[in-house]
């Protein structure tokens, strides 16, 4: 904004580096120019104040696809002035002789052409494409398309402005439509998450069932052997114990051999001791069996002797001395 002071029937204007001044003077052009600094008469004088600094304007949009379907445009459009003469003799950028202020809003009226002309190209770009094709395509061809509908568009030269760039922040569908189309996507990811999550759970049935056959197989390893184990043992038990019961037939067999090897010599020995008492007379004998019996007197506690048996020991020793003396 320029700065102006009031001198008597002279005021004085200062302006800033960005802002084109263009003074008029009974309908002519008297002066032009960037930070001019210049006495006037306000009662004679007109100025026009162009800014000359790049601006920048929010554009929004909300148009129809070919289907229907509403999809909204967001993003901002910078322009600047490129003939401040031309502009200031378009639009009115005059300014009061008092304050120094812009009298109306011609920023507004540039804005609004820029913003019709965008709006109009977007319009455009949105119903020749379903939403789809919008959506996969992204904001880059409609900024595209705007940067060359603004750069060629008369109506913006006619009047000395210019876009410098255009930038899209956002295109996108309603919130309906967005889950709508989220849906399939969402969907489409939950059906790989489900199968995932199915995988690992057969996965884990696998390992568990390959886990409970193992241990199946070895508890029916370990009955197998055990059994093995039980029936060799049984083996090792039979034969030890017909080891034991050969064994206990050799000994018993060398025992009663031994036995009828000493038995037989004793009946060898008792046969030959009889043979020798057969052929001793009756006195001799008489007297081996007194000899044995005195030696048994000590053991003997009670002794009957009855008649017969003295008549016959009597009888004996009597005819003892003529077996004698006939021998």
């Amino acid at each position: 904004m320029a700065t102006i002071r009031r001198f008597g029937i002279l005021s004085q204007l200062r302006s800033e580096a960005s802002r084109h001044i263009v003074r008029y003077r009974k309908g002519r052009v008297r002066g032009s120019g960037r930070g001019l600094a210049f006495w006037f008469r306000p009662e004679t004088a007109s100025i026009s104040e162009v800014p000359m600094d790049d601006r920048e304007m929010t554009l929004f949009v909300r148009g129809r696809s070919a289907d229907f379907q509403s999809i909204a445009v967001q993003g901002t459009i910078g322009w600047h002035v490129v003939d401040p003469e031309r502009l200031a003799s378009r639009i009115d950028f005059s300014i009061d002789l008092g304050s120094g202020r812009l009298r109306g809003e011609p920023v507004e009226q540039i804005e609004a052409r820029l913003s019709g002309i965008a709006a109009q190209a977007t319009l455009q770009h949105l119903g020749g494409q379903p939403v789809r094709a919008l959506l996969d395509g992204g904001p880059e061809p409609l900024r595209l398309r705007l940067e060359s509908v603004l750069a060629a568009d008369p109506a913006l030269a006619e009047i000395g402005v210019a876009a410098v760039s255009v930038r899209l922040t956002d295109l996108a569908p309603t919130k309906e439509l967005e889950r709508a189309l989220q849906t399939p996507t969402y969907e489409a990811l939950q059906g790989k998450a489900d199968e995932a999550t199915f995988g690992r759970r057969a996965l884990a049935v696998e390992k568990e069932r390959a886990i409970a056959e193992n241990e199946l197989a070895t508890r029916t390893e370990l009955a197998r052997r055990e059994t093995v184990l039980i029936a060799q043992e049984a083996q090792n038990l039979r034969e030890r114990a017909a080891g034991e019961a050969e064994a206990r037939g050799l000994e018993a067999a060398a025992e009663a051999e031994r036995i009828r090897a000493v038995e037989g010599a004793r009946a060898e020995a008792e046969r030959e001791r009889v043979a020798t008492y057969r052929d001793l007379p009756p006195a001799v004998l008489l007297g081996l069996a007194a000899r044995e019996f005195a030696g048994k007197l000590d053991t003997i506690e009670h002794l009957t002797i009855n008649p017969d048996l003295l008549a016959a020991v009597l009888g004996e020793l009597r005819h003892a001395p003529a077996l004698a003396a006939g021998r």
